[in-house]
C-alpha cells in the first residue's frame, strides 16, 4: 500500500485545495478532540499507532516526486505525543526535504518547532489549528493537545525562523468559540499572513460526543444542524446563510488586520483572498 496518496480522492465539491498529495506518518491520533471527523472512517482512531515501514516504503515513493506538494497530514497530526520518541514523522521530512517536493505540516502541535532545522532547508509552510484562544475551552474540545497559548508561541517561533505559516480557525461552533476578535488580532501581532477558517460539521459519531460533553449547547443547535441546515455527503452543515455570516465575519476582521483570508469546505469559495490551505505561502517564500 503506497505511503503518499493524492488529496481528496473523492473529489469533494467542497474542496478547494489545490492538487496535492499527502501523507499520514500515523494511524489515529492521541489529542482525541471531540469533533473530530476522522473518526468515522479511521477505525479506533484515538488508539494511535505508527505506520509500519513507513520509511523503507517512503524512500522508495520519494525517488519517483517532480516537484509535488506534500501534505502531512489530513487525517492523523503528525505530531502526535508518541512522535517526541519516535521520531517518525521528524524522518519522514529527512526523506522528503532530499526530493523534489514542497512540504506543507498540518498540526496543532508545539513540536512543529524541533523541526525548524529541516524546513529551513526546504520549500515548506506550517499550517497550525488554533480553535480558540481560550484555554478553558480548548481544553473541553481538545483534552490532548497543547494549549493554545502554547500554540500561539509557536507560531510566533515559527514566523522568527522565517518558516511561513498559516492559522486554521476550525471548527468554529456557535455560542462556544464564535468571538474571535482577540484571537485574530493575536495572530495579527504575531505576523501570521494568512487565517483559513471552517464551521463544524457534524457527523454522527462526533456529534454524539458533542452532546454528552456539551449537553444544553447541542440542544440549542441541533435544530440548526438536523433541521434547518443541509446534509452534504456524510455530514450536516449550519444552513448556508449561517455560514456565510460567520465566514464574512472572519474574512473582515482578518482582512482589516492584513492578513490574507480563505475558508475550508464551506461552499463559499467567493469570499477567499488566497488559496484555503495556505500552500501559496511557499511560492511567496
Amino acid at each position: 500500500m503506497p505511503t503518499i496518496t493524492p488529496f481528496d480522492p473523492w473529489k469533494t465539491r467542497q474542496c478547494t485545495c489545490p492538487p496535492k498529495l499527502t501523507l499520514n506518518p500515523y494511524t489515529g491520533c492521541s489529542y482525541q478532540c471531540i469533533y473530530c471527523y476522522a473518526t468515522s472512517y479511521i477505525p479506533n482512531f484515538y488508539n494511535c499507532r505508527p505506520k509500519k515501514n513507513l520509511i523503507p516504503q517512503l524512500k522508495k515513493e520519494a525517488n519517483r516526486l517532480k516537484g509535488e506538494l506534500i501534505s502531512i497530514a489530513n487525517s492523523s497530526d503528525p505530531y502526535p505525543h508518541m512522535e517526541k520518541t519516535l521520531n517518525l514523522t521528524r524522518a519522514c521530512l529527512q526523506v522528503l526535504s532530499k526530493h523534489d517536493c514542497k512540504i506543507q505540516l498540518i498540526t496543532k502541535s508545539t513540536l512543529v518547532t524541533r523541526d525548524i532545522d529541516i524546513l529551513k532547508k526546504t520549500p515548506s509552510m506550517v499550517s497550525l489549528s488554533i480553535t480558540t484562544d481560550n484555554n478553558r475551552i480548548a481544553k473541553t474540545l481538545e483534552p490532548h493537545a497543547p494549549p493554545p497559548s502554547k500554540r500561539l508561541k509557536t507560531l510566533k517561533k515559527l514566523t522568527q525562523k522565517g518558516i511561513p505559516v498559516s492559522a486554521r480557525i476550525d471548527p468554529i461552533i456557535p455560542l462556544l468559540n464564535d468571538d474571535f476578535s482577540n484571537l485574530i488580532k493575536k495572530l495579527a501581532s504575531i505576523g501570521v499572513p494568512h487565517v483559513t477558517c471552517s464551521t463544524y460539521k457534524a457527523k454522527y459519531d462526533n456529534w454524539k460526543r458533542f452532546t454528552q460533553t456539551f449537553p444544553a449547547l447541542a440542544k440549542s443547535l441541533k435544530p440548526l444542524y438536523f433541521e434547518r441546515g443541509e446534509r452534504i455527503g456524510r455530514s450536516f452543515y449550519l444552513p448556508e446563510e449561517m455560514r456565510r455570516k460567520i465566514v464574512k465575519n472572519v474574512k473582515e476582521l482578518a482582512e482589516d488586520k492584513g492578513l490574507k483570508f480563505s475558508s475550508c469546505r464551506e461552499g463559499l469559495p467567493q469570499l477567499n483572498s488566497a488559496t484555503c490551505d495556505g500552500s501559496w505561502l511557499i511560492l511567496r517564500n
